[in-house]
């Protein structure tokens, strides 16, 4: 344990966030999406919901400024415009922990082969349906490193 972690962040997670450059994008996926075949490697948060994970990412992970998009949902199968109340939170906590950006929304298939391109899926143990999420890392800033 350290201080300053989000506690959900496990260290392989840490580590994977820490690693992850200007660009790279990382999935939050729910317990229904193929996080074991999709390509990118894949970190287990049993036990932890696909919100409680982007509260956890966000909290030390900047979103790109440099890119129209920077954080993408699955749209509803059928019905492109709903949103369902997961994905609702999901835009809550973004506001909330990186600022004003919009989460746009991707066909199945389309968010499918973004995830594939990802450097990394956190397989969390979210049961509502469509609580996955891609975010696009962004730089920290020089006054955001601690200096000691």
């Amino acid at each position: 344990m350290l201080k300053g972690i989000h506690p959900v962040l496990s260290p392989d997670l840490l580590l994977a966030i820490a690693r992850m450059g200007h660009g790279d994008e990382i999935v939050i996926a729910d317990a229904n999406f193929p996080s074991s075949t999709m390509g990118p490697e894949m970190i287990r948060a049993d036990g932890v919901s696909a919100t409680e994970m982007a509260e956890a990412i966000l909290t030390h992970f900047p979103l790109d400024t440099f890119v129209p998009e920077s954080a993408w949902r699955m749209e509803v199968v059928g019905d492109a415009g709903a949103v369902p109340d997961v994905c609702a939170e999901f835009q809550e906590i973004v506001n909330r922990r990186a600022g004003d950006f919009k989460i746009a929304s991707l066909e199945r298939f389309a968010f499918y082969e973004r995830s594939r391109k990802a450097a990394y899926i956190v397989a969390t143990t979210e049961f509502r349906l469509y609580g996955n999420l891609i975010l696009k890392k962004g730089v920290v800033l020089p006054h955001e490193v601690f200096r000691g």
